[in-house]
């Protein structure tokens, strides 16, 4: 094992060739797992009424950004106002809707609109 410094002199292990040991390109692609990007609940087939909803914020270019989100599978989902003021309507008028999905329309940011759909439970 050959061991040298980079260009802040921090220690290093050196391949054969005096380059940094790296990984296979073929090893790295099988390995990767993409940042941890916050999704929009319409991605999810179906919700339930019973998750929490979470206060989030991120950066993004030098501003905090606050949002809220539910957490399904170790994953954050977006969930825009306007889902949560159409599912208001929705249980108000009917207290026992459980589960619901989202659908989504648009490309951009100023075209999108979010239509959410109760699921109705069959017995």
């Amino acid at each position: 094992m050959t061991w040298g410094l980079d260009q802040n002199l921090n220690p290093i292990q050196l391949n054969n060739n005096g380059g940094e040991t790296m990984s296979k390109l073929g090893e790295e692609a099988l390995n990767y797992k993409p940042g941890s990007k916050t999704k929009v609940i319409s991605d999810l087939k179906e919700v339930s009424t019973d998750l929490d909803l979470i206060d989030d914020e991120f950066d993004y270019d030098g501003k905090t950004i606050k949002q809220k989100v539910i957490v399904v599978e170790d994953e954050k989902y977006r969930v825009p106002i306007t889902v949560i003021q159409q599912l208001q309507v929705i249980l108000k008028d009917n207290p026992e809707v459980k589960k619901f999905k989202v659908l989504k329309s648009g490309t951009t940011k100023d075209d999108t609109k979010y239509t959410v759909v109760p699921i109705v439970q069959t017995a």
